[in-house]
This record gives structure tokens, sequence and C-alpha cells, in this order.
């Protein structure tokens, strides 16, 4: 039986941004054994995809191991960095799919081009192999487990850099309206950011019980996502959960702009997205300039009019990016 052999080292957010990629080679080589070398901590979401055959854990490039035979085929859809590159060259594949790297010259793929969507692009490398790809394929079905947070509102405080992180005491303020406006309220986020999580709590008035932070596997935060009527959050990968199970969000951006990072154009009419419209360094260690320039006001408008259109007394068309500030 032939292997693919797919890198895809990075988090939640950039998982699902490869789900169409992974469903097109899934569709190509129906008989391969297809192997994502990935995070292992996300194999919840992997088995949601329901397209990988295997998983190998690889937190980063130089945590691949591949100790078996030569894969007939590799593909990197971790960037087009040369590590990642090299490290599937010494995997000995038969052939390797990748973007490429001046340093690589006797590989032959497509130019990076930066100004694609996340999603565009790793759809972009396949059918530059004569892959068909539909980017619109990237919807999971909601997991089943025992708990159960049905039509509340998702608060997620978090993010994976401090530049996409929206002030505590302002998440505290759309918190406190909301419970004014009788929704029920819960608030997630890791392990890491459960103390951010119960300070915002306190700020708003909201029973710890509502502080889901830190207290989830991955699968209950997938439900969660799932089971929500909106989910507030920044640019991090819970969005991305939500974007995948149709949920509907109010997102708010910075650094990085939405065209890259944000819904597809054709789901954007479940979202509103807040930018500020101008980039900054994604991996920050200070909220972004442009991220505090959202206010608590431009978030609750959006959520009222998301609640309000969920219920039928509205109606949003087209993509919803708006530019604050």
């Amino acid at each position: 039986m032939a292997v693919v052999l797919v890198l895809r080292a990075r988090g939640l957010g950039d998982l699902l941004a490869a789900v169409p990629a992974l469903r097109a080679l899934r569709r190509a080589r129906p008989r391969d054994h297809l192997v994502l070398a990935a995070p292992y901590r996300l194999k919840p979401i992997v088995d949601l995809i329901a397209a990988v055959d295997e998983m190998i854990p690889a937190s980063d490039v130089a945590d691949l191991r591949w100790d078996r035979g030569a894969p007939d085929l590799a593909v990197n859809l971790q960037g087009r960095s040369a590590g990642a590159i090299a490290e599937l060259i010494a995997t000995d594949a038969q052939h390797i799919l990748t973007f490429r790297n001046p340093a690589f010259p006797e590989l032959r793929g497509p130019d990076w081009q930066p100004e694609l969507h996340e999603i565009d692009r790793w759809c972009h490398l396949l059918e530059s192999a004569g892959i068909g790809a539909d980017a619109r394929n990237l919807g999971l079905m909601p997991p089943v487990t025992t708990g159960s947070h049905r039509d509340c509102v998702v608060v997620h405080v978090g993010a994976g850099a401090a530049a996409r992180r929206w002030p505590p005491e302002r998440f505290a303020a759309v918190v406190r309206h909301l419970l004014v406006q009788g929704r029920e309220v819960v608030l997630t986020g890791d392990e890491y950011e459960r103390e951010i999580a119960l300070a915002v709590a306190a700020r708003a008035g909201l029973p710890v019980r509502q502080v889901l932070a830190g207290q989830q596997n991955l699968l209950e935060v997938a439900a969660t996502m799932a089971e929500a009527a909106l989910v507030v959050c920044g640019d991090t990968g819970p969005a991305a959960l939500a974007t995948a199970f149709g949920t509907r969000t109010v997102l708010l951006f910075g650094p990085t702009s939405p065209e890259l990072t944000g819904p597809p154009v054709h789901l954007r009419g479940r979202h509103i997205v807040l930018w500020a419209g101008r980039s900054g360094d994604r991996y920050g260690t200070h909220p972004d300039p442009g991220l505090l320039e959202i206010t608590v006001e431009q978030v609750i408008e959006a959520a009222n009019r998301q609640l309000r259109t969920r219920s039928g007394s509205g109606a949003l068309s087209g993509p919803d990016v708006r530019r604050v500030g």
C-alpha cells in the first residue's frame, strides 16, 4: 500500500485551514495510507475530518520522526521554509509536493503567494499537481459529548499570542451586557488562560461555574463551539472551529488581515469580522494597536446583530468585514 505523508506541525487553526487539502488528498488517493504529522493533542479534531488514516506526533518541524519505508508522496502543508522541506527530503519520499524554495532548485512547485487566504493556499498547492481541491469543503460534524451548553454565548478570552488578545476588561464589559440581556454566557480558554477567564468573570458578575477555561478537553471545547448561539473571540483556533461548525461569530482581528486567516468569503454571511485595517506582528508580545481600536460598543453592537439575525429578526448578506477606528 502506498503511503502519503503530510506535514502540518502547527496549531488548531492551522489544522482546520488544511481540511479541504486533506480531503482532496483522500479523494485523489483513496487506496493509499494517509499519514498526518501534527501535534497529537489535535487528534480528536483530526478524527472529525474523516480523511486521515494515521497520525504521528510532530509539535514542530524538528519533531518529525520517520523511521519506516519511503513514502510514495510527501506533502508540505507546513510552509515554504527550508527546514520543513529538508525534513521531508530526509524521509526519502519518491515525490515531494511543496511550494518552491530556492534552496532546493530540484523540487518543482508553485511560487509562494502571500496574498492568498490560508485555505486557498493549500488548495492551490494541490491543484498545481493536478489534484482538484474545493476550498469550501471545510465543515465538521459536531462531536457528541456528555455536557451541553446549547444556545449559550461563548466568549473565548485567549489567543495564541498576546498580539491577538483583546483586553480582559473589555471582554468583561461585553459579558455584562449579555447577562443583562438574559443570555447564558460561558467563558472558554486553555489551562493557561483560566486565570484570565476567572478575572473576566469576576468583573462581569458571571458565576465561576460558567468558566469552562482549563476545564474542558479539546473535544468538549469543540462541542461547546458547535452548540453555541454565538461565539465572540479573537483570531484564534476556536474561531476556526466555530466556522467549521457553522456557528455564528463576532471575530476581533488584529494584527493579521481576515482576508488571510478569517472565515472564507463564501461563509462570511454567518460572521461579523471587526478589523482596524492595518497589519502587524501576529506573534507580538503586546496587544496589537489595531486590535485595541476595536471598542466594547462595536463588539456589543455586532453581538446584538448576530443574535437578532439568529432569532429571525434580521439578516446578514455577503461578507461582513467591518473596518473600525
